[in-house]
């Protein structure tokens, strides 16, 4: 199910930033499914709208609150059990330029990294606690410091290859109008 996207809109979100863009398409993704990520609602969609909408859960979660946050808020088994890292690759394989595909591919490497954390410690990292717990969670499991790190430190060029992709395949993601 694609969304249907003004033009103009389109236009003005990729004058504004990768993230715009990416944003725009997110949002009236999930708009079309009512908001609702679900068995259901994913049947309906690309695998390409799947790979997009995880990844700006992904990069919402994680620029919040790390990998930490987002397999506590319930995203670990969305972004890694998933096939996301090999679809992110798969995207790297079709970017023409050079550094935006290693940027993609080094990507799909950590994430596969954060796959092995995740289910070394999804039990610990998913339980019902309060929030002095949580924030105890950082400190009980550095081991998703670099990752943190890492993200936060390549983002932009990371979401600015993922925008390439997705505006290079539009017809996948979205019809304008």
């Amino acid at each position: 199910m694609l969304p249907t996207i003004p033009q103009f809109q389109l236009t003005a979100a990729r004058q504004d930033s990768p993230e715009a863009l990416l944003q725009l398409i997110h949002e009236a993704t999930l708009d079309t499914i009512g908001g609702v990520l679900d068995g259901d609602t994913m049947s309906t969609l690309t695998a390409d709208q799947i790979t997009l909408l995880a990844y700006c859960f992904l990069r919402e979660e994680v620029m919040e609150g790390g990998f930490i946050q987002l397999i506590h808020n319930g995203y670990g088994a969305f972004i890694f059990i998933n096939p996301f890292a090999k679809a992110i690759r798969q995207w790297s394989e079709q970017i023409q330029s050079a550094t935006l595909a290693d940027v993609l591919h080094d990507f799909s490497k950590k994430v596969y990294k954060g796959r092995r954390l995740f289910e070394q410690f999804e039990e610990e990292l998913t339980l019902d606690i309060d929030d002095d717990e949580f924030m105890a969670l950082y400190e009980q499991f550095p081991l998703f410091d670099t990752l943190d790190d890492y993200f936060i430190d390549a983002e932009e060029q990371i979401t600015a290859a993922v925008a390439t992709y997705v505006d290079m395949h539009m017809e996948q993601f979205c019809t304008i109008n």
